[in-house]
């Protein structure tokens, strides 16, 4: 059976004037959803969930990030995990000093040499924030949906999507590894690219780019998810039939009678199948 990873994902937010968001395009080679546009984050790793670096959390705690996530405990990897991926794909860090608590400075020089070597595994994200002697800012990350890969996809993930407001004078580069390509955009100019096959942007992506769409400005948006209490998980599922391969979403006709797929029973399927319009 196909292991279901636990992810998260930030879409960070500026007025510029309007809502803008930031958004990097996936190498062409990667694994999973090459040359996509989506939004800095990635899978939670186990160190993400060290106790040291849990300590270096500020804003919020575990106990609390697993009730808004309603799991009994562990929610807060999920901030971590948002955290150091954005730091590794974007150059951004949501993080102050612990003594001062003062934002992190993003536009020191030596920041983007450490970020590509956590990204290379060849320096431990704990390491760095112990060092510099920060504490991450857990706080300026808010619950924003939740969304699980559908059945039959050669990797699945359980990703939790954060909404944050974006630092000043951080990198808002992609890291030319993972990541080949940097936008700020707005939403709902990005999805009118991808209809007309400029980007790459598949179902998950779509949807919230749709939903951050709708708000004018970066504060109403941030507003409305800093007093959000409970979010449902959302799992698509694919259905194959004459007119090609379709998502569909809970509350769709066909939904709740679409046949389970065996493990990799699409795979290998490329990212136009997993595209933002339902009908492939």
């Amino acid at each position: 059976m196909t292991e279901i990873r636990e992810a998260a994902t930030v879409m960070v937010v500026r007025d510029a004037p309007d809502l803008h968001v930031f958004m990097l395009r996936r190498n062409l080679n990667s694994d999973f959803v090459g040359g996509a546009y989506v939004f800095p984050g990635g899978a939670v790793d186990d160190a993400d969930r060290a106790p040291e670096l849990l300590a270096r959390c500020v804003g919020r705690d575990d106990a609390q990030a697993s009730r808004l996530l309603g799991v009994d405990a562990g929610g807060l990897g999920f901030w971590v995990a948002a955290i150091r991926e954005t730091f590794e794909e974007a150059g951004v860090l949501f993080a102050r000093d612990r003594s001062t608590g003062a934002p992190v400075d993003g536009s020191r020089e030596e920041f983007d040499g450490i970020r590509r070597a956590i990204g290379r595994r060849e320096r431990a994200f704990s390491e760095f924030v112990e060092a510099e002697d920060l504490v991450l800012d857990t706080g300026a990350l808010h619950v924003f949906s939740h969304w699980i890969t559908p059945q039959g996809m050669p990797r699945r993930y359980d990703t939790w999507f954060f909404v944050a407001e974006a630092p000043e004078g951080h990198g808002y580069v992609h890291d030319d590894a993972e990541t080949v390509a940097s936008a700020w955009v707005r939403p709902n100019e990005a999805i009118s690219a991808a209809r007309r096959d400029e980007f790459q942007i598949i179902f998950p992506t779509m949807k919230n780019l749709e939903a951050i769409g709708r708000f004018d400005r970066a504060a109403g948006l941030l507003d409305v998810t800093g007093a959000a209490s409970a979010v449902d998980a959302v799992e698509p599922r694919i259905v194959q039939d004459a007119t090609g391969i379709r998502l569909l979403l809970p509350g769709d006709p066909g939904y709740d009678d679409a046949p389970e797929l065996p493990d990799d029973a699409l795979a290998p399927l490329p990212v136009e199948a997993l595209r933002g319009e339902r009908g492939g």
